[in-house]
């Protein structure tokens, strides 16, 4: 069996952001990042909240949860 050449496709580098993330600090990068990822699961909540509008908050957050890759 001949091993599968897996071709990786990366988005183009987007300068403009990497020049504005060089010019923060560490901390506010993980600030920033922090932010970006609470968003996203609130969003994620709140489309589980409207299709499972029956679970309770602690069920909802589990089935957020469980999106998450680990």
């Amino acid at each position: 069996m001949e091993p599968k050449n897996f071709v990786l496709e990366l988005d183009p580098i987007d300068w403009q952001q990497l020049e504005l993330l060089a010019r923060v600090s560490p901390a506010q990068r993980l600030l920033t990042m922090m932010a970006a990822s609470e968003f996203a699961l609130a969003g994620l909540r709140g489309a589980f909240r409207r299709r499972y509008p029956e679970l309770l908050p602690n069920e909802l957050n589990m089935r957020v949860l469980e999106q998450i890759p680990s």
